[in-house]
């Protein structure tokens, strides 16, 4: 794939990453507020440690999706594939998000399950996009061909 697609793919695959982190981090300050305002406990939980797990929950969340579209973000500037840390934490983002969109379709219905899944690809596509290099710093199929074998 060419640099003239690829980096294009990792700036919106950043961009949708660093929006669904605020809105995981929104929908998550609702939760918290919600569980924080009633008078019930959880199995003798209080209320407030709920609702401070919550917050943490979706601040912990919030800012490993910022981390992530922060690498998707310097792998569109730089034009090169992102490290082993930034490979291994976007190879886990798709994966929750494969597994969050499968939960989704139960319970938020199919249009949450699109948008999951539409991430999902994105981030599939930029990780492919930016396949593995040879030593020299070169894609491995843009390197040159090997001599034919003689026989």
């Amino acid at each position: 794939m060419s640099a003239v697609v690829r980096r294009p793919v990792a700036f919106v695959t950043a961009i949708a990453l660093f929006v669904e982190a605020v809105g995981i981090v929104v929908v998550n300050g609702i939760l918290a507020t919600v569980v924080k305002n009633q008078d019930m406990s959880l199995a003798g939980l209080e209320p407030a440690a709920m609702s401070n797990g919550t917050w943490v929950m979706g601040g912990v969340f919030g800012l490993y999706l910022l981390l992530c579209g922060l690498a998707l973000l310097l792998t569109g500037i730089r034009d090169r594939a992102p490290g082993r840390i930034g490979r291994i934490a976007l190879i886990t983002c798709a994966v929750v998000h494969g597994v969050l969109g499968a939960l989704t379709v139960g319970l938020v219905g199919w249009a949450a399950f699109a948008c999951l899944m539409v991430v999902l690809g994105l981030i599939v596509l930029t990780l492919v996009a930016y396949g593995p290099e040879d030593e020299a710093g070169r894609p491995a199929d843009d390197a040159e061909p090997s001599a034919p074998a003689t026989a």
